[in-house]
């Protein structure tokens, strides 16, 4: 694994990276950083110095008398003493200044607003406007359960807080959901992929989701492996370590896969109903781009207009937040947040969440392509959410119920429903 920043620009503009550093909250010192790189260049250079002493020597040693060849040895005994202490102390000091360069944050975008978490989000736009009822509405959980489309009592018997059973109707629209994401992306050109949600460490440390993530990711230590949050951490891993040509790019993946996330931070939120579970069913955008930082910016912008264009089509009201630098994750350059209406909240949560990363994940995970000049580089990666359920499932049914308790269909899930306007 490469470093998750080129070190010659922790070299070379360290203020630049004190500053990310400041600006997402990262528990890291780039003053010991760049020290431990000092001292890892220098045990190089002097294991590489006596190397040279000692081939010079080992030629002498092939010419000498028998008086001079007990000086060389004692000589090359001597630096190969020091040699193994160098490359014990090398090891060592390799090891700790790798730990530090996975802390190393991605320089934020400059129109990022500074703050210390989501309080600090900015609402850049507004589309559609929250249903006005002419009868009181039920939130999800009532309207599920009393539809009998949904298990929550005991689905918890069975697995604990935050489980769920869906039933009936309740699946066919969860299913729904997902095959028009897959259908519509695409028509957009992006190639369907499922992935294993059973991933090993390095595919995690590869994403970017390891080491500050580990808390939220279920583990299976008698097989060493992990259970994944999204897809993305497979869709990173699956060309890692491979030079692709430029030809290839960009790379479009449509990703579906079940997901699982432990939700260890947010403990008291969300309790009842689907807007927070453990186990989740998502499609995901996402793209392997040349390293141009104004193609990164015009796939961002299609990755967003795609999630956006799947909610106008399903009738939901929604906001568009530019995410502050302490919000979005300690490797991403920008962040938006797709927020969508839930009237039993009376608010809007996220649903989408939009995110360049440029270099920073594929440094991590060794994503490289080879240029049309035959530069070797790293490509530059982008991820967004296409439909994630149930909680979208939750949205929808909120938002289009009808006083007698069933549910209208929008117009583009139909098709996948027997041509059904009514639940």
């Amino acid at each position: 694994m490469t470093g998750v920043l080129d070190l010659r620009l922790i070299r070379d503009d360290p203020d630049l990276v004190k500053r990310a550093v400041e600006a997402k909250g990262i528990d890291l010192d780039v003053d010991a950083l760049l020290a431990l790189d000092a001292e890892v260049r220098r045990l190089k250079g002097s294991s590489e110095a006596a190397q040279a002493e000692k081939k010079r020597l080992s030629k002498e040693f092939g010419r000498a008398d028998e008086e001079t060849r007990a000086r060389l040895r004692e000589e090359i005994a001597r630096i190969d003493a020091g040699l193994q202490k160098d490359k014990d102390d090398l090891a060592a000091k390799q090891a700790e200044l790798d730990e530090l360069m996975l802390l190393t944050p991605g320089i934020p975008w400059e129109g990022a607003p500074v703050g210390a978490d989501e309080s600090d989000n900015v609402v850049i736009k507004k589309v559609g406007e929250p249903p006005v009822f002419d009868f009181e509405p039920l939130d999800h959980i009532t309207l599920l359960e009393q539809r009998g489309w949904a298990e929550f009592a005991r689905a918890r018997n069975v697995a604990g807080e935050r489980a769920y059973a869906l039933v009936g109707d309740a699946v066919l629209l969860e299913r729904a959901l997902l095959s028009y994401a897959l259908d519509v992306l695409v028509t957009r050109d992006f190639t369907p992929i499922s992935v294993p949600s059973l991933v090993r460490e390095m595919a995690l440390v590869g994403t970017g989701m390891f080491p500050k993530g580990r808390e939220e990711t279920y583990e299976l230590p008698a097989d060493n492996l992990f259970l994944a949050g999204t897809a993305e951490v497979a869709l990173v891993g699956l060309h890692a370590g491979e030079i692709l040509d430029k030809a290839r790019l960009p790379i479009k993946y449509a990703g579906i896969s079940p997901c699982f996330r432990r939700e260890i931070g947010s403990a008291s939120r969300d309790v009842r109903g689907l807007v927070r579970v453990h186990q989740f069913e998502k499609v995901e955008q996402f793209i392997l781009c040349e390293a141009d930082d104004a193609e990164s910016e015009r796939w961002h912008a299609t990755l967003l207009d795609c999630a956006e264009s799947l909610l106008q089509a399903l009738g939901l009201a929604y906001e568009v937040v530019e995410c502050a630098t302490g919000d979005m994750g300690i490797g991403k350059f920008r962040m938006n947040d797709i927020n969508t209406w839930f009237p039993s909240l009376h608010t809007f949560r996220e649903t989408h969440s939009c995110s360049t990363l440029h270099d920073w994940q594929a440094r991590r995970a060794d994503l490289r392509y080879r240029d049309s000049d035959g530069t070797v580089k790293h490509v530059h990666t982008l991820n967004n959410t296409a439909i994630a359920t149930p909680r979208l499932v939750a949205a929808l049914v909120e938002n289009h119920q009808n006083a007698d308790g069933t549910v209208t269909v929008p117009e583009p899930l139909r098709p996948y429903l027997g041509g059904r306007a009514v639940l």
